[in-house]
């Protein structure tokens, strides 16, 4: 069977920023005979996500992230379909996902590495497995949960940086549907500030682009900033900080802004903004969702039930085709999507 996939062209440059460039497009040739325990599947969508920069590099700078290997098929979040199966858990027309999913329109993968997932829990929309119910939801959800200790009835005002994106979009619902009074998002268009206003239910955004952050902070925070769910890093989340309530609780759950630059994650915070930290008590823990697998099923059909009772509603940014990876890719790390963004591969 011939197939198309996506291939680690080159790594990027000094000053980091990816490039289209640094992917390639390739055909290859799947062997038609499957061992014992294989299974052959169909790529419906893949996901491309901030974290995937890390992998670009020699050194992903995470014990937990392997680097993506010059020359070899690259891969992350993705859903299909098995077409055919010599794995006894895995049947033909099984709808399955995994984290390790190589960007081929079809692969030859090994069954116990897939996970199985009921189309019904979507109304469908096999796409929100990459995201609102997936990783990226589970990601908002137990961050919020673990780390944001936010409580109905305690007046808590909450702050998304990256609000439009795949996480911060779902992250600021969930804080909503919690408990928080108010919610405020940062994004970086007018666009996505509609969106998470009109949208969403967003108790007002920033255009962080256009506006003085600092001063829309005060604005629409008039009693302070009790929790601030972190995808950003940088400037943004020193001006955020400055602004937090005594008590307050940080949920370090990306940088984007630091990762196209030669920095430890997460990466070192100014004098300032660790002053702030400290003489005010706020914790600032870094968050990994996969210390939390236990909680896993249980998150994942309570985010279920919150998309199909459109109690969350599901933004996603969706691009046709393998060979348009790349580019996906590279987009999203300049925040050109709203919402998740998503490859779609086939019907």
């Amino acid at each position: 069977m011939q197939v198309q996939r996506v291939v680690l062209n080159s790594r990027p440059g000094k000053d980091g920023t990816p490039v289209p460039e640094n992917f390639r497009l390739e055909e290859t040739t799947l062997a038609p005979e499957l061992k014992d325990g294989e299974v052959l599947v169909r790529t419906l969508y893949l996901s491309v996500d901030p974290y995937m920069r890390c992998r670009m590099n020699e050194d992903t700078g995470a014990e937990y992230l392997t680097p993506w290997q010059l020359s070899e098929c690259v891969d992350g979040g993705g859903v299909g379909v098995v077409e055919s199966s010599r794995c006894p858990t895995c049947a033909e027309g099984d709808v399955v996902t995994s984290f390790n999913w190589p960007w081929q329109t079809h692969a030859v993968m090994a069954g116990s590495g897939l996970q199985k997932v009921d189309s019904q829990l979507v109304d469908g929309h096999l796409s929100y497995f990459l995201g609102a119910v997936g990783i990226t939801g589970l990601t908002a959800l137990l961050g919020i949960r673990e780390k944001g200790y936010v409580t109905k009835g305690a007046n808590q005002t909450m702050v998304i940086s990256g609000a439009a994106g795949a996480c911060g979009s779902i992250a600021g619902q969930i804080g909503r549907l919690d408990g928080c009074v108010r919610v405020v998002g940062i994004c970086g268009s007018e666009d996505k500030c509609k969106a998470l206003v009109e949208d969403l239910g967003f108790s007002a955004a920033i255009n962080y682009r256009q506006e003085d952050v600092a001063a829309r902070l005060k604005e629409s925070c008039p009693a302070g900033i009790d929790v601030y769910f972190d995808n950003v890093g940088g400037a943004i989340s020193d001006t955020v900080i400055a602004q937090m309530n005594n008590g307050g609780h940080v949920i370090l759950c990306g940088q984007i802004s630091q990762y196209n630059k030669d920095v430890p994650y997460p990466p070192p915070l100014s004098e300032e903004t660790q002053e702030n930290l400290q003489s005010k008590n706020i914790t600032r823990e870094r968050f990994m969702v996969l210390n939390y697998m236990s909680k896993v099923d249980a998150a994942l059909f309570e985010l279920s039930q919150w998309v199909k009772s459109a109690q969350i509603k599901v933004l996603e940014t969706v691009v046709n085709g393998i060979e348009n990876m790349g580019a996906a890719f590279c987009s999203m790390m300049k925040g050109g999507n709203i919402g998740k963004q998503i490859i779609k591969i086939s019907a």
